[in-house]
């Protein structure tokens, strides 16, 4: 199979997608000619025009808002956010009319719509270019979340959110787009919305994480299994909403120990909400505290690099804290 950098499988997911389904359409700032300022669309405004891929105005509300009432009228839009940051001015379309159609129609209406965002800190982006904002979403029932960790599940979860009927919101870590390289095949699939994955098998503790912070762990799981003898299972949550519980529950029962990594600021952060549903439906199971490494309850991730790795976390940051469940 090719190997292909996450940027690259995420375009070949909106191409494949663009040539299946004449129904399909990308809309988002600077989108066409230039491709987007990460170069995700590059290539499909010379191969499918300027009425399917499709610059928009610099307002996050009017994207989003074009791309429901389009989604109502049978399209399936896909409506890139250029910054995750930039995404709170469409929050009342996204979280009060997006997420809510299919719920108080009945089920007589859906919104098949997709809206993709780079999120993340790690870039030297500062405060307006650096956020997670996935556990805003998370809290509105009607969304699906996913968050890809690599090339494979990029591609597939991507061709998998444009097929939903409803609402998906695919976040993507910005810091991998060319870093995080793997194979993708040449055949078509999709990667079911909906299921984590055990990346690592392991009997000591259960690591879990998503998008970058999924990449870093891996890395810090063998470092601690080549230094220090542990033997971590690592879990990619990849889908947030729903969340399929019961891959995250039969890891932490087989492990008894869990650490959950995520960049985003600790309080109240997705890995509060993992944290309580190991302690509610697995307690008896646990052998040592339900542990989270995120980033600090400061409001950004800083501009200058020094300060921007104290707040992320790193494979070193991450090994050091398994190291420390390990003990208990």
């Amino acid at each position: 199979m090719p190997e292909v950098t996450l940027i690259e499988a995420l375009r070949q997911a909106m191409d494949e997608e663009l040539e299946r389904d004449d129904r399909v359409f990308i809309t988002g700032e600077d989108v066409g000619q230039r491709g987007g300022v990460f170069r995700a669309t590059v290539g499909l405004f010379e191969k499918y025009g300027a009425e399917r891929v499709i610059d928009s105005p610099l307002a996050e509300l009017s994207i989003v808002a074009v791309g429901i009432g389009a989604a109502l009228a049978g399209m399936r839009p896909i409506c890139e956010i250029q910054f995750a940051d930039y995404i709170f001015p469409a929050f009342n379309q996204i979280v009060n009319e997006a997420a809510l159609v299919y719920y108080r129609t009945n089920g007589e209406y859906n919104v098949p719509m997709v809206i993709r965002a780079p999120y993340g800190g790690g870039i030297g982006g500062g405060l307006y270019h650096s956020q997670s904002v996935e556990a805003f979403f998370a809290h509105a029932p009607g969304l699906k979340i996913v968050i890809p960790s690599n090339p494979y599940d990029a591609k597939g979860l991507l061709k998998a959110a444009v097929r939903d009927p409803n609402p998906v919101m695919v976040f993507e870590p910005k810091k991998g787009y060319r870093l995080i390289r793997g194979e993708v095949p040449d055949h078509e699939y999709t990667v079911p919305i909906g299921l984590s994955e055990v990346t690592r098998k392991g009997d000591d503790l259960t690591v879990y994480a998503y998008g970058m912070m999924h990449y870093y762990t891996l890395q810090a799981a063998e470092m601690v299994a080549q230094q220090d003898g542990i033997q971590c299972e690592v879990v990619d949550i990849r889908t947030l909403v729903p969340l399929d519980k019961e891959t995250v529950l039969n890891s932490f029962k087989k492990t008894g120990k869990a650490l959950i990594v995520y960049e985003d600021n600790r309080f109240l952060g997705y890995g509060a909400e993992l944290a309580a549903i190991l302690s509610d439906e697995a307690f008896e199971y646990m052998d040592g505290p339900i542990r989270r490494l995120a980033g600090p309850d400061v409001p950004g991730v800083p501009f200058a690099h020094t300060m921007q790795d104290f707040f992320m976390p790193s494979p070193e940051k991450i090994a050091h804290a398994i190291r420390e469940l390990a003990a208990y």
